[in-house]
Parts: C-alpha cells; sequence; structure tokens
C-alpha cells in the first residue's frame, strides 16, 4: 500500500503570482516572472546534467540578472534582496490546506521536497502556514544534487527507510515527475494554470486539476487497494 506522498513546493503549493508585482516594478511586465523561472530552471538542469551544484538562491539571483541583461534593465543587490524575501514569503494555492489535510486524515505520511536551501523551504513553509502539514521537510541542498536527479528521490526514499516504488511524488512541473518515475516513484501531476505534460514523456499515475482533485483520487484508489 502506498502511504508516503511527497510534494514539490514552488509552484506546486506556492503560488509564484504572488512575485508579479516585483517584476512588473523592474521591468513593467509582469509576465517576465515566468521568464525569470524558466531561466532558472535552465541554471539548475544545467547543473544536474553536469554534475554541479550551486545553491538554488545564487541560482535565482543569477537567473534575474540574465534576464535584467536580456531586457537591457539595471538591476542591483536590493533588487536580489527583494527577490530572495519574495520567494520565502509565497502563498499557498488555495487548494492546498484542505487537500493536505485530506491526506494526513488518510494516513498519508507528506513530505515537501524543493530544490531550494532546507533553511529556505522552512522559512517559505512558516510563511505560508503549512509547516505542520508535512511529516518531514527535505531539500536537495542536504545531498547537493537539485530534482530532477535521481538521487534527490532516493534521499528521500532512505530517509524514510522505503523502496522508491512506495512513494508518490506530487508535482505540477513534467521534468519532476519524468524524473521521479525514472526514480520508480509513482506519480500525480497537479494542472496548475500554464503547466502542461510532455506529450511523448512519462504519463504520471494520476492528474488533477488541482491539488483537492489529486487528493481525492489517490486516496479513492488508495482504500480500494486496501
Amino acid at each position: 500500500m502506498l502511504k508516503t506522498i511527497v510534494f514539490d513546493v514552488n509552484e506546486t503549493l506556492l503560488d509564484l503570482a504572488a512575485l508579479d508585482p516585483l517584476f512588473e516594478n523592474l521591468f513593467g511586465n509582469n509576465c517576465v516572472r515566468t521568464e525569470w523561472f524558466l531561466t532558472l530552471q535552465e541554471c539548475w538542469m544545467t547543473n544536474v546534467i553536469t554534475g554541479q551544484y550551486q545553491p538554488f538562491g545564487d541560482l535565482a539571483q543569477a537567473a534575474l540578472n540574465m534576464v535584467a541583461s536580456r531586457h537591457q534593465v539595471k538591476i542591483g543587490n536590493h533588487q536580489c534582496r527583494e527577490l530572495t524575501d519574495g520567494i520565502t514569503s509565497l502563498p499557498p494555492h488555495k487548494d492546498v490546506h484542505q487537500a493536505l489535510q485530506m491526506l494526513s486524515d488518510n494516513g498519508f505520511v507528506l513530505v515537501a521536497l524543493s530544490n531550494g536551501a532546507l533553511e529556505a523551504l522552512s522559512k517559505q513553509l512558516d510563511s505560508s502556514g503549512l509547516t505542520d502539514c508535512f511529516d518531514y521537510i527535505m531539500a536537495g541542498s542536504e545531498i547537493s544534487r537539485f530534482k530532477p536527479a535521481l538521487q534527490t528521490y532516493q534521499m528521500v526514499a532512505d530517509r524514510l527507510s522505503v523502496n522508491t516504488d512506495q512513494m508518490i511524488m506530487v508535482a505540477a512541473h513534467a521534468w519532476d515527475i519524468a524524473g521521479a518515475a525514472r526514480a520508480g516513484c509513482k506519480t500525480a501531476f497537479v494542472e496548475r494554470p500554464g503547466k502542461v505534460l510532455n506529450p511523448i514523456g512519462t504519463k504520471p499515475d494520476w492528474i488533477g486539476k488541482d491539488l483537492e482533485d489529486v487528493a481525492r483520487k489517490i486516496c479513492a484508489d488508495n482504500t480500494e487497494a486496501s
């Protein structure tokens, strides 16, 4: 029976749209926030592919500088600090608390797993009121690896003394679904706005229009299996 559920944090649980005013002020267009996050993703994926590791916070600021150069906008340390502060104070999506409570009530062990530093993740969960929703909080920084590197999912399994095929990875990112599935996990995809699956990529075990939908489907299937 599947009893361990691992959650991606940024975008899956926390709403990055809260950063839109910062990008509106800097670039005159809040859509640049999406460009920044994709640039950040490119940076950490490069780390994964090359076997290098640079802290998530450093990459987030580097990505902001890259986007600023692209748009010919000058930024300084103050703007970088604003970004860091914004990331650690993101609000949860409206469906998150109820979905996590549903899963907890059904006996699942809940794990938050982020590519960010453990200290930053703790601040995020404290700020969003989610800390008490989780049994475990883990970050790729603990082993100097980013998801979707297989070692990140294996780290969770090792800490909990379970096999990866006993874990469900919940994420709003196709790359996270692919990495977790490759590591042996079951997977669930949350269809956050703008998030889609690769049509020729890994197919998740569950798909939901929001986190509550995913939670209901997992609980229903787990009840049938028992």
